[in-house]
């Protein structure tokens, strides 16, 4: 629904808590998930935002929670706006290394099984599916930040 000033109404921020560990990407999804069923993503549009989701979350979940020793609150906000979905994601996890995200480089699939890396695949599908993705360290908390060209211009009656 278009309303007079032409500006579009949009979903209100979504807010979803859970804490870290193998089921956090899942859990969080479904929460989030249920609250977009308003903007009626497409397959492919779910999809997307379901693979960044689960890679940013199970990476939390593996490397600033100590690979499971620890565990700790991962936060994750959505709003909805004319550009996309907006997403932050926080932790109180251990830093990234450099202080930033890895580059995200596409991993060389053209090897024998044997020899197909383990990992390196997250953070290139993140790259390529979000954007602006960004990352900041505040207060002892891991900040990320990224969106989803998704549910563009879509109007929320």
């Amino acid at each position: 629904m278009v309303l007079h000033d032409n500006k579009m109404r949009t979903l209100p921020e979504v807010h979803v808590h859970v804490d870290s560990g193998p089921q956090a990407a899942r859990q969080a999804f479904e929460i989030l998930k249920g609250n977009l069923e308003e903007l009626s993503l497409d397959i492919e549009e779910l999809g997307a935002v379901e693979l960044v989701l689960a890679e940013a979350m199970n990476n939390i979940c593996e490397h600033a929670y100590a690979n499971g020793i620890q565990s700790g609150p991962i936060d994750l906000r959505c709003q909805h706006r004319r550009d996309g979905l907006h997403f932050k994601i926080t932790d109180e996890g251990q830093p990234m290394p450099d202080g930033r995200t890895p580059l995200g480089l596409a991993v060389n699939v053209d090897v024998d099984l044997l020899d197909m890396p383990e990992g390196g695949f997250g953070w290139f599908l993140i790259q390529n599916l979000a954007k602006e993705v960004t990352y900041r360290r505040r207060n002892g908390t891991n900040h990320l930040s990224l969106r989803m060209a998704v549910a563009l211009g879509t109007p929320v009656s």
